[in-house]
């Protein structure tokens, strides 16, 4: 038994290796960081970081572009996760943090102090999850519910992060 992965997943008990060789699940946990045993969400969120840095490499349309595919895309996938494992929001299904840290960085100049800024912000967002998060993630369900909370935390951090580096105190 690893202290990093589980042994099976979900109510279908589904393994690593399955969940891996899976196209759909496999993007649902992040490219794999969601079968992590400890902190899956952080860990999803994690490896929104590159995408995050080779995007600032494109426009601002390309970077906005990608990030409404990437929500789109994210309420099937999740949705089709949901069900393979037999559970809504499984915390391994992990797309809906990258989703949510692309939102918090929106137009945002990078530096490494903004990268941690949003990184922090966003986790504190989607764990803490204040009104009208908590309420929409137990109320809205399916792909959209899934990510739904997460695009509202990374709405939330990205209007701190605006006020936060656009008006410096």
């Amino acid at each position: 038994m690893s202290i990093f992965l589980r042994e099976y997943y979900g109510n279908n008990r589904l393994t690593a290796l399955q969940i891996i060789k899976d196209p759909t699940l496999f993007l649902a946990f992040g490219f794999g960081s969601g079968l992590s045993k400890a902190m899956p969400g952080t860990m999803g969120t994690i490896v929104a970081i590159p995408l995050y840095l080779a995007l600032l490499q494109t426009s601002d349309w390309v970077y906005a572009i990608s990030t409404l595919v990437i929500i789109v895309a994210g309420i099937f996938i999740c949705d089709l996760a949901a069900k393979k494992l037999d559970v809504h929001d499984f915390g391994g299904i992990v797309w809906d943090e990258i989703a949510g840290f692309l939102i918090t960085m929106v137009g945002i100049a990078y530096s490494w102090q903004s990268l941690l800024a949003g990184f922090v912000l966003f986790r504190l967002f989607d764990i803490v999850k204040p009104w009208p998060i908590k309420w929409l993630d137990k109320h809205v369900h399916g792909g959209f519910g899934i990510m739904l909370d997460d695009v509202v935390a990374g709405i939330f951090a990205a209007l701190i992060m605006r006020f936060w580096f656009d008006f410096p105190v």
